[in-house]
């Protein structure tokens, strides 16, 4: 065992345990209170700290105070003087033959009122009308009062005769602006700061109190400390040396400890192994050791170093090196020496497999995590590079980037593509690629077998591809190849190729087994997202072939839409425009809660009762109403057949608007409130009731009517406009009507583009579909209206003036069916209806005719029999007109029939 030079081996005899009682506590206490020992130091310290920081609480505290204190009389001067300047009666008490007398009773209750300590009413050359000392009264105001003067407030800190205070002076004014006059209001910081003068006593006392708590506590805390040390005598120190000496030579890393001249003061064992040490080297100086010069000179040097490896023999040792006497130590150094050799071989090693492992970890967590199947091969090559490869490409076939199933061939098309450069000469992302049979990529999608090739110069099949570009690749660096087949299963999707230029050596059979790895936790992500192509696609398709393909022809509104499918999944947004009897068209747009094929195919079978319920003319509080009833039948219908299916939900606007009277009815369930842009662009949400989703079933919907100028835009829209996860609802109304402000002038189509411009975010995560309908009137000299009395006589009146006006209209060859239709549908009305009675024409893109009466009762058409001498009146006007019906009024009926125009 290797001891310090000089040690003596005897051991000092045992000293006592613990201090004797009585004398023993108060010699214990009185060192803890002293200096001279570490407790007595601790206790000492913390005194002053506590002093410290009750002094700096107790300063910033005065400190404080004095600051809030001229705060608050600024602030409290300022709103007096103003509030007095701009009390009723002051600027007409300025005015008056006797300003004081008016303002000085007025001044003294204020100033009493408020605090303060005057309250000064003065002209505008700053001469008193008012102040607390009637003899100061007339003369001139003492400070600064031309900012006032000038029509602003100032604050000011003077010196004045009261003491130290803040005065604030405010004008004035005319309702011209002219200043007429001038209050001051003023207020000294010690009537403010009273009160922290009076707390000062009490922080005072908290401090002491705590100080004095503080110093029990350190006095006890020292207490304790000496008590638990007893102090070392030689005994313990010796037996504390033995062990310390022991745990020295029984570590595995070599110590060595020099001083200050260089010479070998302690080696312990494995230091003495590691450098094989002669016996006497303790004592000698390091350079007369026979160790290397490099390992000799940093030992004697005692610089600082921090694993410097160095060769001794056959070893690598790491030595770290420190000086001893950085704390007012001996001088001299100290190293520890540790055997790297079979270390840095294992951690190599480890380092290898564990950045493998973490690749393998980047992959699974990185590439699953899109739904797309392009950006998920990008992201299997931006993993891989440069961490395991210099260059990735992944080549998939069209039919898997479609969504469908791969088809079998070589075929394929570049999708992805990472380097650690980009010009290499490789084919581009989008190039289509047939591989020829003899390349490594044709033998992958082939058999499914994954291929190395070590040397690309020497590999005659993946050169006989294109001569000229493989050429180009040898010649850029590239001289490596790791080809993977993607699959899943036997489906083989395509291939991915790893590059490599900028490492010496060739891939290798490890590797190989990597890459394998890699591409087979890829490809389960790459067929998930070519599976949610497929289902996405179709739900798209199914989705577009249930929405409107064209708008109808109708002349009431100009319509403009976009629909916008979600950027993942397809959810049920839908719209429709539905022409009407009499001119009207409906315009109706909604939304199924959820997405996917079930949401789209309940969006079909909603927009299809809409058109069924649309062709019986009911206001669009009863359309919603029938809505609400079907779906909670859809509801009832799915929980019957599946226990944990979900429920629909949808929201539905329902609008109708009649060019006629420029009246639009609407109705919502649920749905975000239409947007109204004016003909001078002023927008605004018209308070639309909100009913409740369709659905809950049992509660009613109301409806708002709308009048409409001529070039007004309604704009209707889903949520997913105005909604999203990183925008509330409200601020993207607030967007919506700041993207439509100032479009009252530009068409339906232009606002559609410049409201997705301001509001479609990058990635939709719902459907948005917009509708603008710019509004158009029907010109009064394209309507003709009659009062039809009660009376069989007036039918022929009415057909004379029918007459007459389709001459004037230039429509003579409809006058004959024309005449035909009112005169049953008059008839009909004075016979089986009551009055009053009403006849209108519309001439618009077909010639409407209309029959109103008080009743509610529906005609019905039935076929008359041979011996029938009545009953074909409305057959005769089936025959004729292109279609006919019936609508209800809140005051009866209408009876229409429509005519193509010639």
């Amino acid at each position: 065992m290797v001891r310090l030079l000089g040690r003596s081996p005897t051991r000092s005899t045992p000293r006592p345990q613990g201090p004797r009682e009585g004398t023993g506590r108060a010699a214990i206490l009185r060192a803890a209170l002293s200096g001279r020992s570490v407790a007595g130091q601790v206790f000492l310290l913390q005194v002053v700290i506590v002093l410290v920081l009750v002094v700096s609480a107790v300063v910033a505290l005065v400190l404080q105070v004095r600051h809030d204190s001229s705060q608050e009389a600024r602030n409290r001067s300022l709103a007096v003087a103003e509030t007095f300047a701009n009390s009723p009666g002051t600027r007409e008490a300025l005015s008056g033959p006797d300003p004081t007398a008016a303002l000085q009773p007025r001044a003294e209750a204020a100033r009493k009122a408020s605090g303060v300590d005057f309250i000064v009413v003065m002209n505008a050359a700053g001469i008193r009308y008012t102040h607390p000392k009637p003899d100061r009264i007339g003369k001139k105001f003492v400070g600064d009062i031309s900012p006032a003067q000038q029509g602003r407030t100032s604050v000011e800190e003077v010196n004045g005769t009261i003491g130290q205070l803040v005065q604030a002076v405010v004008p004035v004014k005319e309702p011209g602006g002219k200043v007429v006059g001038l209050v001051s209001a003023g207020i000294t910081t010690a009537n403010v700061g009273g009160v922290a003068n009076r707390q000062l006593p009490l922080v005072l006392a908290a401090a002491a109190a705590a100080l004095a708590l503080a110093t029990a506590g350190t006095a006890l805390v020292s207490r304790r400390l000496l008590r638990q040390t007893r102090g070392l005598g030689p005994y313990e120190m010796t037996r504390m040396y033995e062990h310390h000496d022991a745990v020295l030579h029984a570590v595995r890393e070599g110590v060595i400890i020099a001083g200050g001249e260089g010479r070998l003061l302690l080696a312990n064992d494995e230091a003495q192994r590691l450098l094989d040490l002669p016996q006497d080297a303790e004592g000698r100086h390091v350079l007369e050791l026979g160790l290397d010069p490099d390992t000799a000179a940093l030992l004697s040097s005692g610089r600082v170093v921090t694993d410097e490896v160095h060769l001794v023999g056959d070893r690598l040792l790491a030595i770290n090196q420190r000086p001893t006497d950085l704390q007012g130590g001996p001088p001299g150094s100290v190293a520890t020496l540790r055997d790297s050799t079979e270390l840095r071989a294992l951690s190599g090693k480890a380092e290898v497999a564990r950045e493998r492992l973490k690749l393998l970890y980047d992959i699974g967590a990185g590439i699953g995590t899109s739904l797309d199947v392009t950006r998920t091969a990008e992201a299997l090559a931006e993993v891989a590079v440069p961490r395991f490869a210099d260059f990735v490409t992944v080549d998939l076939a069209d039919s898997v980037l479609n969504g469908d199933d791969p088809e079998a061939g070589t075929d394929v098309r570049r999708t992805a593509f990472s380097g650690i450069r980009d010009d290499a000469p490789l084919y581009p992302v989008g190039e289509h690629i047939r591989f020829v049979a003899t390349t490594p990529q044709a033998h992958s999608l082939r058999t499914g077998e994954a291929v190395v090739e070590p040397e690309l110069d020497e590999a005659p099949g993946w050169l006989a591809q294109d001569l000229r570009r493989t050429g180009q690749v040898v010649e850029y660096g590239i001289h490596s190849l790791i080809t993977v087949p993607l699959r899943v299963g036997p489906l083989a999707m395509g291939v991915v190729n790893f590059w490599r230029s900028e490492k010496p050596e060739p891939f290798d059979e490890e590797e190989l087994a990597l890459a394998e790895e890699l591409v087979a936790r890829a490809a389960v992500s790459i067929d998930n997202a070519r599976r949610y192509t497929r289902e996405h696609n179709m739900a798209v398709t199914l989705q577009r072939s249930l929405l409107p393909r064209s708008l109808p022809e109708q002349s009431a509104l100009e319509i403009a839409y976009r629909y916008l499918p979600a950027h993942a999944g397809v959810g049920g947004d839908w719209f429709d425009v539905l022409p009407l009897s009499g001119a009207r068209v409906a315009v109706v747009v909604g939304d199924v809660v959820g997405h996917g094929l079930h949401a789209a195919a309940t969006m079909g079978r909603l927009r299809t009762a809409v058109h069924n319920f649309s062709s019986l003319d009911l206001p669009p509080d009863e359309i919603l109403g029938l809505l609400d009833e079907l779906v909670a039948r859809i509801d009832l219908d799915e929980a019957t057949e599946e226990s944990n299916a979900a429920i629909t939900g949808a929201t539905c606007l329902y609008a109708i608007y009649d060019p006629a009277s420029r009246l639009c009815t609407v109705a919502r369930a649920g749905h975000p409130p239409p947007a109204l842009v004016r003909p001078d662009g002023s927008v605004e949400f018209p308070d639309v009731p909100a009913g409740p989703p369709l659905g809950l079933g049992g509660l009613p919907f109301d409806t708002a009517e709308l009048k409409l100028e001529e070039g007004s835009r309604l704009v209707l829209y889903t949520d997913g406009l105005v909604e999203d996860r990183d925008r509330d609802i409200d601020v993207g109304l607030e967007l919506l009507r700041t993207a439509l402000t100032g479009t009252g002038r530009r068409s339906p189509d232009d606002i559609c583009r410049g409201v997705l411009d301001t509001l479609l975010p990058a990635r939709p995560g719902d459907d948005i579909a917009l509708i603008v309908a710019g509004t158009r009137v029907l010109d009064a000299d394209h309507i003709a209206e009659w009062e039809v009395p009660s009376d069989p006589v007036a039918v022929g009146e009415v057909r004379a003036a029918v007459t007459r006006q389709l001459a004037e209209w230039g429509l003579d060859e409809l006058a004959f069916s024309t005449e035909l239709i009112l005169s049953e549908l008059v008839t009909n009305a004075i016979r089986y209806g009551s009055g009053p009675i009403q006849v209108r024409v519309l001439r618009d893109h077909s010639l409407i005719c209309e029959v109103f009466d008080g009743s509610s009762t529906s005609p019905r058409l039935r076929y008359a029999a041979g011996t029938d001498e009545g009953g074909r009146g409305l057959f005769l006007v089936a025959q004729v007109a292109e279609r006919w019906g019936t609508r209800y009024t809140p005051a009866g009926k209408v009876i229409w029939a429509e005519q193509p125009l010639p």
